[in-house]
């Protein structure tokens, strides 16, 4: 059907031959079903795939987050023949069984299913990202909670407090017990389930819990045994390669987990010791969801032009800035996937190495061994370099590098930790970059944040105070024409009314009156008044531009940006 398919959305104006071409490639690279290559590229979205199949086949489409599925009906369909075929059995009525199939018109799949089943089948079609989930969902997801600590006896696995000895042997045979390494193994699995960005265990006097962090927001999910938190932060140690034996001092490791289909997933370990035991967090990098297409990462239509501009120009610096976590790192890896050509050549210093790129040099960084950011720019410099991108520029030493290697026709990328775009030049002058070798350098400074969107099966009409909205600041009239919305929380959302997150970007492209203030020693708000002037939109106006188009909340737009001082 993956031909015939790719024909009809092309016969009816929905994908451009070029795109079908395009996806054809990505299914022969990546695999998988056509439908699901268009969409994971951006060229149609799920909602409008699905629709076009139940309008082509002339059957009814699901919503599978609406439905909770009886465990009866589900165990009639092998989970290897619903993946086979992408299908889910959601409903059974005398002799007849419902099945949502991502295609319809799969006829040796339906006759599968009244083999194995015996029954009458009824198609519906639901997207095949839906009845993923659902398959991860309702195919026996592994151990609750509740059942690995069933595992415990009262007495298993006592320690003493952290400041006693304890024997090395001992605890690892302890994080060899079945129910420790079902119980790490259910929280790690479960993180991927819910789409976590990090994880965190934390002892404390009287308690031990583990948090995760969805969409930018930490949420509570359980509290292990307190006796328990030696072993399972050795059992964590050992799986990352760490000394179990030292408590006393920080360290980094990583885990690697293979998840079948040729998928894996990283989680980079670092483990701080605290007053009351070691705290564990986790950040999971998943490969296989970093966006690269940079017109899905938040940008609006001219911004995204003044980027795309920058990154094409041959040298120079374009910086991206923001706090931990907003995403600088997706941003210029898009940049870099979009720049990297067998013609070019890239190299690059990153603390840690998130993600490998195929065709790009990248360089991890070891401080204890003398390899900082500085040490790798200076060898890149004799590496013949096109493109050179440093993690981070935290000192005077890497800042002045950098700037050289701009002015000297390579194109130079990175991230500093500000609060905006304007206040990144006060940064440079304060590290002791001179002001003219700034503005000779400089082409970009883009500034970002990560606001949470509003789950799309639950969003409803949303009545604001209007108060809140002059606040966020805007206009009597700007508030009379807005329609907002909210998620009123569902199953797809896990009840929090967020899935997923948008970026708000704020870019300042380095315009020639911005290069005359900084010669002149002018203030970080002068600086953002002729930015906002020159056409910039600031990380609060980018807020608002997505909170009227029905992305986000008032409340996210608060919580991500400040308010532009005028």
């Amino acid at each position: 059907m993956a031909c015939r398919l790719g024909e009809l959305l092309v016969r009816e104006n929905l994908i451009s031959v070029g795109q079908l071409r395009k996806a054809q490639e990505e299914q022969r690279q990546a695999g998988g079903r056509l439908g699901s290559s268009l969409v994971k590229l951006g060229m149609i979205e799920e909602s409008e795939l699905t629709s076009f199949l139940s309008k082509q086949y002339g059957v009814p489409s699901i919503n599978l987050s609406e439905f909770d599925i009886d465990a009866d009906v589900i165990g009639l369909v092998p989970r290897e023949v619903a993946e086979k075929h992408c299908l889910l059995p959601f409903n059974r009525s005398g002799s007849t069984i419902s099945i949502a199939m991502s295609d319809p018109s799969n006829i040796f799949a339906v006759d599968d299913i009244k083999f194995i089943t015996g029954y009458n089948v009824e198609v519906m079609v639901a997207s095949e990202e839906a009845i993923r989930e659902a398959i991860e969902r309702y195919f026996n997801s592994g151990p609750s909670y509740e059942d690995v600590m069933d595992g415990f006896e009262e007495e298993e696995i006592e320690f003493g407090d952290d400041e006693e000895e304890v024997d090395v042997v001992d605890l690892e045979k302890s994080t060899e017990d079945a129910p420790v390494v079902k119980l790490v193994n259910l929280i790690l699995i479960d993180a991927i389930k819910k789409n976590v960005s990090d994880i965190h265990i934390e002892p404390y006097e009287k308690e031990f819990r583990v948090r995760y962090r969805i969409d930018g927001v930490l949420y509570e999910v359980m509290k292990p045994p307190l006796r328990l938190k030696a072993a399972i932060t050795s059992r964590i140690k050992i799986m990352s390669e760490l000394d179990i034996a030292e408590r006393r001092l920080p360290q980094d490791g990583r885990i690697k987990l293979k998840l079948g289909k040729g998928r894996e997933m990283d989680f980079r370990v670092s483990v701080l010791p605290c007053l009351f035991g070691e705290k564990v967090v986790m950040r999971l990098l998943d490969k296989g969801n970093l966006q690269l297409d940079m017109t899905k990462l938040g940008f609006d239509v001219e911004p995204l032009k003044w980027f795309k501009d920058a990154i094409d120009n041959p040298f120079g610096m374009i910086l991206v800035t923001g706090p931990t976590g907003s995403g600088k790192t997706t941003t210029l890896y898009s940049a870099l996937s979009e720049l990297n050509q067998s013609s070019v050549n890239i190299s690059t210093a990153e603390d840690p190495v998130e993600f490998n790129l195929r065709g790009i040099n990248q360089v991890q960084m070891h401080d204890d061994i003398g390899l900082n950011f500085a040490a790798a720019l200076r060898s890149f410099l004799r590496q013949d370099p096109d493109i050179i991108m440093v993690g981070e520029i935290r000192d005077f030493e890497t800042a002045e590098i950098a700037v050289k290697a701009a002015l000297t026709g390579h194109l130079v990328l990175s991230t500093l930790h500000t609060n905006d775009a304007p206040s990144t030049v006060s940064r440079l002058l304060n590290m002791g970059v001179e002001p003219f070798l700034v503005t000779a350098s400089l082409l970009m400074i883009v500034a970002q944040r990560l606001a949470r969107r509003i789950c799309g099966e639950c969003k409803r009409p949303a009545n604001v105070p209007e108060q809140s909205l002059t606040d966020l600041g805007l206009g009597k009239e700007e508030i009379a024409s807005l329609s907002l919305n909210e998620g009123g929380g569902c199953r797809n959302c896990a009840d929090t009314g967020y899935r997923g997150r948008v970026a708000l970007y704020e870019v300042m492209p380095f315009w020639d009156p911005l290069k005359e203030l900084v010669l002149n020693g002018a203030s970080t708000a002068e600086v953002k008044m002729e930015a906002i002037k020159q056409g910039m939109v600031s990380l609060r106006m980018a807020g608002l531009i997505k909170l009227k188009e029905g992305v986000t909340t008032v409340d996210e737009v608060a919580r991500c940006t400040a308010a532009d001082s005028h």
